[in-house]
């Protein structure tokens, strides 16, 4: 049996943190939810998560941070970032061969659940 993949979304913004829940439960993923990157690190979400969905202005543990982190630990999973503030997006790569890894608020929900799962496909397919 397929078990759901698994996405951690780590937000300081509640509001958006259930309406991403809802979004991707909807879809049958499993969502494990973090008001703050120390939240989620100090949990055992990495070990758990296929996928991440981090806000990048956080304050002490910062999205690019955790990317990083999340990176070191898990480099097979793929990260994908989320910013209201559009200067903090600038200079960053927004697309790879996996589609566009950073998304600025307002986004398109279909067009997020479309990236995520072209990279957890190839990810399952070992091109992650």
């Amino acid at each position: 049996m397929n078990h759901p993949k698994t996405v951690a979304i780590v937000d300081d913004d509640m509001r958006l943190l259930e309406s991403l829940r809802e979004l991707l439960e909807s879809v049958g993923y499993e969502v494990l939810t973090y008001p703050s990157g120390r939240h989620l690190v100090r949990s055992d979400g990495v070990a758990r998560m296929d996928c991440l969905i981090t806000d990048i202005g956080m304050p002490r543990l910062d999205g690019f941070a955790l990317e990083r982190l999340v990176g070191e630990r898990r480099p097979e999973v793929p990260v994908f970032l989320i910013t209201g503030r559009h200067e903090l997006a600038e200079g960053r790569v927004v697309g790879d061969g996996m589609g566009h890894r950073i998304f600025r608020k307002p986004f398109d929900g279909q067009a997020l659940l479309t990236a995520i799962d072209k990279a957890l496909n190839n990810a399952e397919r070992g091109n992650g």
